[in-house]
C-alpha cells in the first residue's frame, strides 16, 4: 500500500488521513481503493468508538477529484472512478460509528461530499468550501446533489451547486452545515472535546441511535418509529445499560464496555 490513506488509532477513536498533501489531498483512483479498504476494516472494528476523517498537511481537507489524472482517462475510466468515489463515500455514511470530518483548508468537489458523508464537520474559521463541478461542465457525482439539499434545505442547495460557488466556513456555520466553528489555534481542542462528549456515552447506544435516525429520515414516520423501537430492543440486553442504572445508583460516572 502506498500510503495515500493513513490510519491512525489512539484509544477507541481512529483518524482516516487524508494522505496527498502535494496534491491537495485530491483523489486518484489508488486512493479510492485505499479508501475502501481501510472503511471495511474500521466498520467491522468493534474496538472503534469514533471516526474522525482529516487532511493531510496544512493547505487542504480535499480539492476533491485529482484533474491531473481525470485528463489521463478515457471516458469509460471516468465512469468507473465517479461510480468508485460514490460508492466509497456511501461506505463513510453507513459506518456504524460516529464520523467527524475535521477541516482545516480547502473543501472542494469530492472533498466536500466526503465532509457531506460525515455525521459531524468541525471546520477552521476562513476555510473555502463549495461543490463547483458545474464550473468544470459536470456535476457532483458522489453524493452532493443529495447530502447537501438534505442539510441546508433545497433551495440552498440548488444555489450552491447551480453557482458553483465558493463560500466560507462562517457561512456554512450560519446554514447548519458546520456543527463547530473553531479558531485555528483552538481547532484541535475544540474536536477533542467534541469527540469526548461522543465517548462518555453508551457506544452501542450511540451507534443504535444513530442508524434510528438515519434509517428513519429514509422511510415514513410510523416506520421510523418502528426502526427505532427496534433499536431500543437491541439496548436492553447490554451490560452498557445495566451498568449505567448501577453507576447512577452508586453516583458514579458509568464504565462502559461496549456490550
Amino acid at each position: 500500500m502506498s500510503q495515500t490513506i493513513k490510519l491512525e488509532k489512539s484509544g477507541y477513536v481512529v483518524e482516516i488521513i487524508l494522505n496527498r498533501p502535494d496534491q491537495l489531498n485530491a483523489f486518484n483512483y489508488e486512493m479510492l481503493l485505499e479508501l475502501s479498504e481501510v472503511l471495511h476494516t474500521v466498520h467491522h472494528d468493534k474496538s472503534i468508538r469514533v471516526v474522525v476523517f482529516r487532511g493531510s498537511g496544512n493547505r487542504a481537507f480535499s480539492v476533491g477529484a485529482d484533474l491531473k489524472e481525470r485528463k489521463t482517462l478515457s471516458e469509460a475510466e471516468v465512469i468507473r472512478n465517479v461510480t468508485k468515489i460514490g460508492e466509497v463515500f456511501s461506505q463513510v455514511a453507513n459506518l456504524p460509528q460516529p464520523t467527524i470530518a475535521a477541516v482545516s483548508g480547502y473543501a472542494f468537489g469530492g472533498g466536500m461530499e466526503l465532509l457531506l458523508s460525515c455525521d459531524f464537520r468541525i471546520v477552521a474559521k476562513g476555510v473555502q468550501m463549495g461543490l463547483t463541478e458545474t464550473s468544470l461542465a459536470i456535476i457532483p457525482g458522489a453524493g452532493g446533489t443529495q447530502r447537501l439539499p438534505r442539510i441546508v434545505g433545497e433551495a440552498k442547495a440548488l444555489e450552491l451547486i447551480l453557482t458553483a460557488r465558493r463560500f466560507t466556513s462562517e457561512e456554512a456555520m450560519e446554514w447548519g452545515l458546520v456543527t463547530k466553528l473553531a479558531d485555528s489555534l483552538q481547532f484541535d481542542t475544540v474536536t477533542n472535546v467534541f469527540i469526548e462528549q461522543l465517548l462518555k456515552n453508551g457506544p452501542v447506544a450511540v451507534k443504535q441511535a444513530k442508524l434510528a435516525i438515519k434509517k428513519g429520515l429514509e422511510t415514513t414516520l410510523e416506520n421510523g418509529l418502528q426502526i427505532e423501537r427496534e433499536a431500543y430492543m437491541a439496548i436492553i440486553p447490554t451490560d452498557d445499560r445495566k451498568e449505567a442504572l448501577v453507576a447512577f445508583s452508586e453516583k458514579r460516572a458509568p464504565n462502559f464496555i461496549g456490550k
